[in-house]
């Protein structure tokens, strides 16, 4: 047997491959391929990318990539910590699929371990921070600063235009994002000292870092009492440890607060994948963007967690949705949690009373030694003033014992200490001073050193819940972590078969190098000489992604697929202003596209106008044409998917990009489907201009529970001088729109799961990887054709690399819809395919590459079993009401009791398939009352006389 890593990644053997195209009527998979995709954009030759390298040879040339890398002691703050990932957590959550495989919690009732996992996480976020309510994370911390503005300015409401205050001390990068976004929706942005600037009539809210950008702690309640005289609201970026010894900004009057819960266990990654917090009033819950978990009950009473107010979710609301993001850091949020629960209050405590006696003890040491260290009230970052020459000679001895300090400018150094400092480091540092050109000072005793202040000091309790204080030890933690995962279900246990989200292997060939030290403990604003390996990596993954996509100029930035419409959508906007064209601001957007496109596009400041799609799915040109001449004048540019969210290669594709041309707009491409083009087509060919890629799916980036994810743009030439830029490191293009990440290369670490993917399956292994996905959903399709129809073909009856099957002529005929299948589903061991979208009442079903043929056939399998439960209901063998469809899922605690109230046998409903006896998946609750959850809304971790009640009944 071959050991390619392409035999590894793609499931169906040859002789599978085969016998499934037999099942098609297909004589080939290059017959089947042609048969799918139009020939006028059909690749005419191979991808021009290196030769394929197997595992071992990967891993032993990234070995010496990453050596290039050098790791220093970096104290450059700004948001990002170095940190001790407990070994516990590595081994048991970062590094395992159990963890990193599942994706979104959208079926609630098999995601259970995870769910609990983020009630934690928000329990502990707004605990620290002083806030009622936490989401279950953002991106970064400068996305979250920009949906705080965006809250604010909902909650405001007046009518005329508004006002942002910005300190003049937030961090550089989350200023630039927070003021780009406010001048995209009309708001106009002041800056200044909130503390004594005037206020206007029309401020809606004031953003105020504290820790500020020099390290020093604001007074905030003054602050927040002049922002609400004012008319308008507070909101707050600062330090999850730091709330464990200072008062929060909750209790000093914020309404919002954000920030990087990073240093909570995450590695720095050179800037990501870390989760974002966002924090604010109970009042204001139902204006907070991103994800909620909340607690509801299942059908017997039973507590189950599930995503709360899903009516924020993007597919529903389009561009009235409160935000774009439709993935968070779920798996990074949980990461920070269990650091959390195994620290518990009193271990957070006394980390945070360590770094800062460490930083005091600097200070003392540097006082004595004649330096000027100006924040008056601090935790962590001390900044020192000196002349050029004199912080030239700190640099340089610094630099000679490898320690990055921040300069932000020639006569200011600041130093901002972390966990991981321990007394050799404070040594080194002061030695660093010393050798400046100041006096030398001893490292004074911890007893000597100055205090926080009393009026600065915490003394509320926090994180009181019994779990933050019964698993600190390794045996309970190991235990606890493992409990919560066996309620979910990931690709370790099953295939996962949703539709527009492309679950395929992440190989752990490609995942092992996220965790090498010389890629995770990477500041993310180091000099560039010391990431080479990283930039090494960055310019071949471009290169590659150029050479996919067809498209020369590539940013790496976006840090979600969300956040790449966004980039892609500005870079389009800035060309157009170049070009004295600024008012197009038009933007045509198919029915059937996914909902962040209308969302990204309103944050951006376009205005929507929807175009119909024809009675099989694709874009009515003729509707298209009449839209584009209507708008002529404005048009900025068209959003489209393609294979269409269908999943279908609509034929007519090169002519509608060819309309929107005519008319003076650029294509903007989802690459949400690249799987279907990867070396058979490109953006490119059908004429788009610009698209984004979803690294978390067609390149094998783990969905982590519900994120990460990356979205990087890939632009034709006369875009490129629009990408992104950032403040604090060069990149982006000559005339480069402002950053839409906190990072410059937004969450760096795992792009090697894509450069990994990228160069162990090669030109030929992709190419083959894409026609086997769409091999696999053809198969699906022949093999359930008898038993589901399948909505939307392409031109000969063929399904690109997903397909759609409705679900609504059963339920008219037996009441058994979508949400029945999809539960039922989870009795024969299955997550469910995407349910109820592009369109309502039915199941879209994506298979992937890397799924094996028998996993294919248990599925078709399990969906035969269900179509014959649905005619037993049809006939009257099983009650329309009491049928295993309707009560699916059946965990072993209902099999199990002694009460059995179904007419139906308890081996139907647990094992209605005889393989199941060797492999069972068991849920742990039954189906979930969403509607209970949202008429009481708990967003916390319940109090523990919940569970004594719990336990009671």
């Amino acid at each position: 047997m071959s050991h390619s890593f392409e035999d590894r990644h793609i499931g169906p053997r040859q002789d599978d491959i085969e016998a499934m195209l037999r099942v098609i009527g297909e004589p080939s998979l290059s017959a089947l391929t042609s048969s799918i995709v139009p020939a006028d954009i059909r690749r005419t030759d191979a991808l021009t990318l290196p030769e394929a390298e197997s595992e071992a040879a990967y891993l032993d040339r990234l070995r010496t990539v990453a050596a290039r890398n050098q790791v220093w002691r970096s104290y450059i703050g700004l948001g990002y910590h170095d940190t001790h990932t407990p070994a516990v957590i590595l081994r048991n959550v970062f590094e395992n699929p159990g963890w990193y495989t599942p994706y979104t919690p959208y079926q609630a009732e098999i995601a259970q371990g995870r769910l609990e996992s983020l009630l934690n996480f928000q329990t502990m976020v707004a605990d620290l921070t002083g806030m009622e309510v936490a989401n279950a994370s953002l991106l970064d911390e400068a996305t979250a600063a920009a949906e705080a503005m965006g809250l604010i300015l909902r909650i405001h409401r007046r009518p005329g235009p508004a006002t942002i205050m910005v300190s003049d001390r937030v961090f550089p990068h989350v200023r630039e994002v927070l003021v780009s976004r406010a001048t995209l929706l009309g708001v106009t942005v002041i800056t200044g000292d909130p503390a004594t600037t005037a206020l206007p009539a029309d401020v809606a809210g004031v953003y105020v870092q504290s820790p500020d950008d020099h390290g020093a702690l604001v007074n905030l309640a003054p602050i927040a009492e002049r922002v609400h005289a004012a008319g308008g609201l507070l909101a707050v970026g600062t330090d999850l440890l730091a709330c464990a010894l200072v008062v929060p900004p909750g209790e000093q009057g914020a309404d919002v607060v954000v920030g990087n819960a990073q240093r909570f266990g995450v590695p720095l990654g050179y800037g990501g994948p870390h989760a974002a917090f966002f924090a604010t009033r109970a009042s204001f819950v139902r204006q907070a963007p991103g994800r909620i978990i909340g607690v509801s009950v299942d059908a017997h009473g039973r507590r189950a967690y599930r995503m709360a107010l899903q009516t924020r979710e993007q597919h529903i609301r389009r561009e009235k949705a409160t935000s774009n993001i439709c993935t968070a850091q779920a798996l990074l949020a949980n990461i920070a949690a269990f650091y959390g629960v195994f620290h518990g209050p009193d271990g957070l405590r006394t980390i945070a009373r360590r770094v800062h006696g460490h930083a005091a003890r600097l200070a003392e040491g540097l006082r004595l030694a004649g330096w000027q260290q100006t924040n008056a009230t601090f935790f962590d970052t001390l900044r020192v003033t000196a002349d050029r020459a004199t912080i030239g000679r700190l640099r340089d001895a610094a630099e000679r014992r490898q320690i990055n300090f921040r300069y932000p400018s020639a006569d200011i150094v600041q130093v901002a200490l972390d966990e991981t400092v321990d007394e050799s480091d404070l040594e080194d540092v002061l030695a660093c001073f010393a050798e400046a050109g100041h006096a030398a000072s001893s490292l004074p005793p911890l007893s000597a050193a100055r205090d926080l202040p009393t009026s600065a000091r915490r003394h509320s309790t926090f994180m009181t819940h019994a779990v933050f204080n019964a698993h600190h030890s390794e045996t309970e933690m190991m235990r606890y972590i493992r409990q919560l995962e066996r309620k979910d279900l990931g690709l370790d246990t099953a295939m996962i078969p949703l539709g527009s989200c492309t679950m395929k292997l992440n190989a752990a060939a490609e995942m092992l190098p996220v965790t090498w030290p010389g890629f995770s403990r990477l500041h993310p604003f180091v000099p560039v000489a010391q990431a080479e390996g990283y930039q090494q990596i960055f310019r071949e993954l471009e290169d590659a992604l150029a050479t996919i996509t067809g498209l020369p100029a590539v940013s790496l930035q976006p840090n979600s697929g969300a956040q790449g419409e966004f980039a892609g959508l500005l870079v389009i906007k800035a060309y157009h202003a170049s070009r004295g064209e600024a008012h197009r601001d038009v933007v045509l957007i198919p029915q059937s596209a996914h909902g962040t496109n209308p969302a990204s596009a309103a944050m951006a400041g376009l205005h929507v106008v929807i175009v119909a799609c024809d009675d099989r799915g694709n874009i009515e040109i003729d509707d298209l044409r009449a839209k584009a001449v209507a708008h002529r004048e404005k048009l900025a540019c068209l959003m489209v998917t393609y294979p269409s969210t269908h999943g279908v290669f609509e034929t007519g594709i090169r002519e509608v990009c060819a309309i929107v041309h005519e008319h003076g707009g650029q294509v903007y491409m989802d690459g949400a489907n690249m799987n279907a083009q990867v070396g058979l087509t490109s953006p490119a060919a059908i004429g788009a201009d610009v698209c984004h890629l979803n690294l978390h799916k067609t390149f094998a980036i783990p969905h982590g529970g519900g994120g990460p994810g990356m979205g990087p743009i890939a632009v034709a030439m006369h875009l490129a001088p629009f990408l992104p830029g950032h403040p604090l490191a060069k990149t982006g293009g000559t005339h480069a729109i402002a950053p839409v990440s906190a990072a410059p290369w937004g969450s760096a670490s795992i792009l090697l799961i894509s450069y990994g993917y990228i160069r162990m399956l090669g030109a030929s292994g992709m190419t083959h990887a894409t026609e086997v996905a769409m091999l696999s959903a053809n198969y699906i399709k022949a093999r359930l054709a008898a038993s589901f129809p399948v909505l939307y073909t392409g031109a000969h009856g063929r399904v690109a690399h997903e397909l759609i099957f409705d679900l609504r002529p059963s339920k008219a005929r037996t009441g058994v819809d979508e949400q029945d299948v999809a539960k039922r589903l989870m009795d024969y061991g299955f997550h469910a395919p995407t349910v109820s979208f592009p369109v309502a009442g039915t199941l879209m079903v994506e298979p992937t590459e890397s799924e094996p043929r028998e996993e294919l056939d248990r599925f078709c399998d399990a969906m035969m079993a269900i179509r014959a439960e649905i005619e037993d209901v049809a006939t009257g063998r099983l009650d329309r009401q009491d049928n295993p469809l309707k009560h699916a899922p059946h965990p072993a605690i209902d099999v199990t009791a002694s009460d059995w109230p179904h007419a139906y046998a308890r081996e139907q409903a647990a094992y209605p398939m005889a393989g199941l006896r060797a492999h069972k998946f068991w849920p742990v609750v039954s189906r979930i009352d969403n509607p209970y959850g949202d008429r009481n809304l708990m967003c916390a971790c319940p109090p523990i006389e919940a569970y004594e009640d719990e336990l009671k009944a």
